[in-house]
């Protein structure tokens, strides 16, 4: 991994002096000819506070991305110009980096940054962001209850290491508690160490898909493949001394509650099929809901001959060249095999229940250059800017999109302006890549509005379906026989290998664990079949001083980046921590009130967005129809959520 720039607390200066920045000036020169003009405009901004420079370049950027930034040639000329002369005037004078931007400067700043209005409710979460020394492990970990959290029956256990469980022992060991990672699988990652399917790979930018205190300013590409991805998180799980403090190949089969300790008895499995018992004051799960395959229900699925294969348990050493390959699903990780497999395969057969929207993006298959890299390391703030940029692409900006506008007569195709505009956008680029006269438009086009499911990044997904050697079909698959797959036209295509991307069992939350709280209540009796629900997606009543991370309505649907709602949710468990070591109490639940009114909220925010659609279905949506997958929220609505405990809606228990 990179080296990260700044990130611990007695860490050395955030950035090189200007002076040793300035010791290479062809460097430096050089290296910011390859930057983004409009980020380095609000590095510009910053070191001098000039607001000019945002009025001339206001009218040449229309959004966040850098393809959005259509700037004259002399504008940028001036603007690197402007900005090498500053850092020189800063060496020279031997300045320090200034203080980040407030107030009305900031707000200007960011909304020139993307091309767009931005209320001031995002100042101070921006501005922290913006930090170069931002560390909030570290910042939670201040104060008594570092010290305090030493105390011999505080302890807790994490279940799960992937992301979130790498962030989880992250900001449990800055603050002193002492904690166990039990993990089912042979190394750190989570979704980034199972998934080896081919052409697996993340859909939102790398320089926002990492901790926000991790930083990663060397990334390879700027959509990285899963090889790098996991070995980001392998890193930094190293960097931390995490793989002493985690139990690989063992698995979390029960916890239970003991109300009378305020202790939580968990039972794990080892390698070995044995069972071992663990006690533990808290108990934080990190399982995320992508980790169990969901195989399909389809009359005849044992009887075929081939290899079956699942997107989300895939066999490496399986070999498609030269096979006649079906492929079931066309979601997110139908959507990477397809290309990755078409080229070398006899023949393809992709079939799919129902299409996606699908968004170009110039930068998808790019590599991150030597230069940018450079700028991003070294160049006070930019990556700061940078990662600001990508949030409100794939966060925020898209929000209004996934709004009902009741009033919107064209509701099946879209549910408001910006959502139709999208809509006419995507329609156009697939008309562009299959031409006007294709009979696949009929199949490719969705007859639901955009972010109904989630957008697709093209990966060349149509120039797939062009090939001679691929066939999208879209009848209904009727069985499956020993020789391949028959849809609902008779037609039986016959395969050597059945590949299927259909998914995880995301509504079958915290299984197969059992977990008994107050009273022996087992959880999932508690939630119903497939109607997870929970108080910010973290505490259940009845579950003392058991936290979830990516729990129910937490799931990003639209973009985002689940790292961020980790990083929320991590600071909410820390503030509740911390109120029990601090006060020596013993026990944290929410209260039934706070929950149900929750719950009630979340509710209504989704029975206006567009995943509610009548003409859509998605794995958002139990069997009974709620949504109980994905957030209504806007990012910075759950930042501020997670933000404070209102103690109002929890219940502290101290020693009897």
């Amino acid at each position: 991994m990179h080296a990260r720039s700044g990130l611990s607390r007695n860490c050395a200066p955030a950035y090189p002096s200007a002076r040793a920045l300035l010791a290479d000036r062809e460097k430096v020169w050089s290296a910011l000819q390859a930057a983004d003009p409009a980020t380095l405009l609000l590095v510009l901004v910053q070191l001098t506070g000039a607001r000019h420079w945002l009025e001339l370049a206001r009218p040449y950027i229309s959004g966040p991305m850098n393809y959005h930034e259509t700037m004259p040639a002399q504008l940028r000329s001036d603007i690197r110009h402007a900005l090498m002369a500053t850092l020189t005037e800063y060496a020279e004078r031997n300045r320090e980096w200034p203080a980040l931007p407030q107030g009305e400067l900031l707000i200007q700043m960011l909304g020139t940054a993307v091309g767009a209005d931005i209320d001031a409710e995002y100042a101070e979460m921006i501005r922290e962001d913006l930090d170069p020394n931002h560390y909030p492990p570290g910042e939670l970990a201040r104060g008594p209850a570092a010290q305090d959290a030493s105390r011999v029956d505080f302890t807790a256990i994490i279940i799960g290491a992937g992301m979130s469980g790498i962030a989880a022992a992250i900001y449990l060991q800055e603050a002193g508690v002492d904690f166990t990672i039990i993990e089912k699988d042979s190394a750190f990652g989570g979704t980034w160490y199972q998934n080896v399917y081919p052409g697996c790979g993340v859909d939102t930018p790398n320089h926002f898909y990492s901790y926000s205190f991790e930083p990663n300013n060397g990334w390879s590409h700027f959509f990285a493949k899963r090889e790098e991805l996991w070995r980001y998180f392998e890193d930094v799980a190293a960097k931390h001394s995490l793989p002493a403090r985690t139990r690989f190949n063992h698995e979390v089969v029960a916890a239970t509650y003991r109300e009378d300790e305020a202790l939580w008895t968990v039972v794990i499995r080892n390698p070995r099929g044995g069972l071992e018992t663990l006690q533990t004051r808290i108990v934080i799960s990190a399982v995320g809901v992508l980790s169990r395959p969901k195989w399909p229900d389809i009359e005849g699925l044992d009887t075929f001959r081939g290899p079956k294969l699942h997107s989300g348990a895939w066999d490496a050493h399986f070999d498609w060249r030269g096979r006649r390959v079906a492929l079931i699903g066309t979601g997110a990780s139908g959507h990477q095999i397809a290309p990755a497999i078409a080229p070398d395969v006899a023949r393809l057969t992709i079939l799919q229940r129902s299409p996606h929207w699908v968004v170009p993006n110039p930068n998808y298959f790019l590599e991150v250059s030597p230069g940018k890299k450079w700028v991003l390391e070294n160049i006070p703030f930019y990556a700061r800017w940078y990662r600001f940029q990508l949030f409100w692409a794939f966060a925020d900006g898209l929000h209004e999109a996934l709004k009902v506008d009741p009033a919107w007569p064209e509701s099946q195709r879209s549910i408001n302006r910006t959502n139709n505009r999208h809509r006419q956008f995507m329609e156009r680029f697939i008309r562009a890549e299959l031409g006007d006269d294709s009979p696949l438009l009929d199949k490719v086009i969705p007859d639901y509005p955009p972010y109904g499911k989630r957008i697709l990044i093209d990966n060349r997904w149509y120039q797939t379906l062009k090939r001679a050697n691929v066939e999208l079909v879209t009848e209904r698959i009727r069985r499956i026989t020993p020789e391949g797959i028959e849809t609902d036209d008779g037609v039986l295509r016959e395969a050597d290998a059945i590949v299927f991307a259909t998914g995880f069992q995301a509504s079958k939350m915290q299984s197969p664990m059992s977990i008994r709280g107050c009273g022996g209540v087992e959880l999932h009796s508690v939630w119903k079949p497939d109607d997870a629900t929970a108080y910010l997606g973290t505490l259940v009543p009845g579950f003392p001083n058991f936290f979830m991370l990516l729990g129910p309505n937490t799931a990003l649907a639209h973009g985002g980046n689940a790292i961020f709602i980790t990083e929320c949710q991590m600071r909410f468990v820390m503030l509740c921590l911390r109120e029990l070591i601090d006060q020596k109490l013993e026990s944290v639940e929410v209260t039934q009130a706070a929950h149900d009114a929750y719950v009630r909220d979340v509710d209504r925010l989704h029975a206006g967005m567009v995943w509610a659609h009548a003409g859509v279905s998605n794995w958002y949506k139990n069997p009974a129809g709620r949504v109980f997958a994905v957030l209504p929220y806007r990012l910075v609505d759950f930042w501020k959520l997670t933000r404070r405990l209102d103690r109002n809606a929890l219940a502290f228990r101290g020693r009897s």
